[in-house]
């Protein structure tokens, strides 16, 4: 969406900061042993306390509040009692809502416990592409010119990446205009980013795979080669300079 008045800008400060508390306090929430049922309903309940709606659930039926993808998933992993996490599990949660007609997306993989299967360089190569790109993002600059800079920094990290899952506006619905911020360049897009809109910027970093692959539930991704996929997002505001970064309180850079 594009902000034209300070009560715009707040409402999407609002359910921002909102989303992002959710992914936080699901992170710490996050242990060995707990199932990724267990760690939605956690995350459902403070999206409740907050008086914000789980955009997946509301907007697409997504059985779940929260999107929570595990190793080999890449995306839109539904929570399962049967699904144990486990130490040096590769996770990826991905937390969107609205609230007061604004919605905000923000998402992160991470590993639990001690890295037991070498998955931190993917996790930081993500990371870090994911600040470079953020920190290119002003009014002016061609979209497809971060999805060069997303894709270069991924190959110089031994990375490939997923390029049928993008990044997005958001902001009156959970998808909008922009709707394909890619994470490559299609030197035929043109289009670029406009001064005081609303978009979420996502990583799709991969080890082998570069097609994400729908399975039989109808939800869960699998990339089409194997391999591990890791997502960092941020909901943030395109100005004339650094961006704003209406996610920054989930602190998955830190």
């Amino acid at each position: 969406m594009s902000i034209s008045t300070e009560a715009e800008l707040n409402g999407m400060k609002k359910i921002s900061e909102v989303v992002a508390i959710t992914l936080k306090l699901m992170r710490a929430f996050t242990k060995p042993g707990i199932s990724t049922k267990e760690l939605d309903d956690y995350g459902g309940e403070i999206l409740k306390s907050y008086g914000a709606k789980s955009a997946p659930f509301e907007t697409y039926g997504f059985p779940g509040y929260t999107c929570i993808s595990v190793n080999n998933e890449a995306a839109h992993g539904i929570p399962s009692e049967n699904k144990i996490l486990k130490e040096g599990d590769l996770i990826n949660i991905d937390v969107s809502a609205e609230l007061n007609g604004f919605w905000a997306d923000n998402g992160g993989s991470f590993i639990i416990g001690k890295d037991l299967n070498n998955h931190q360089p993917l996790v930081d190569a993500s990371k870090n592409i994911l600040q470079k790109a953020i920190s290119q993002i002003k009014g002016g600059v061609k979209i497809a010119d971060i999805g060069y800079l997303m894709e270069t920094e991924a190959k110089k990290s031994g990375f490939k990446v997923i390029r049928n899952l993008a990044g997005h506006g958001v902001g009156r619905s959970l998808h909008e205009k922009p709707e394909n911020i890619l994470n490559y360049r299609i030197k035929s897009n043109r289009e670029r980013f406009k001064k005081n809109t609303t978009v979420a910027i996502e990583t799709f970093i991969a080890t082998k795979s570069t097609i994400a692959v729908e399975q039989n539930d109808g939800w869960t991704l699998i990339g089409n080669k194997g391999g591990y996929v890791t997502q960092h997002e941020h909901t943030i505001m395109v100005t004339d300079g650094l961006p704003l970064i209406l996610t920054a309180a989930n602190e998955i850079w830190n």
